[in-house]
């Protein structure tokens, strides 16, 4: 059960940037999130690794969508201040859901020791 709990805010994160990139025509994206959810079977730290780079890469991509779509509503005088909020948290939580990574029981299963050499 503490497994599940640790995947889902990764999943869910990914499911999200998918969506997003189904909604601007990004097929390429889309596809990208989806390989990425299958990729959390393969239990190697380079998988960790890359699904790490992909959420945080994410996170940077939700905050510059909220950037451009702040600039817009406040050139047409629209509020924006929920949007900001709403993609603000969804910012952090896919950047939280990186960090998940480095959790005791992720850190097991993908086998990221933190021993070098």
């Amino acid at each position: 059960m503490k497994k599940v709990l640790l995947y889902l805010p990764v999943v869910l994160s990914l499911v999200i940037l998918g969506a997003h990139f189904m909604r601007y025509g990004d097929s390429i994206g889309v596809i990208g999130s989806l390989l990425l959810i299958a990729l959390l079977i393969v239990r190697r730290p380079w998988v960790a690794r890359l699904i790490q780079a992909a959420l945080i890469l994410g996170a940077l991509e939700w905050i510059h969508t909220l950037y451009e779509l702040v600039q817009v509503r406040a050139a047409h005088g629209q509020p924006f201040t929920r949007m900001i909020v709403i993609l603000g948290i969804v910012a952090a939580v896919t950047f939280c859901s990186a960090l998940l990574f480095q959790s005791p029981v992720l850190r097991k299963i993908y086998r990221l020791d933190r021993r070098i050499g």
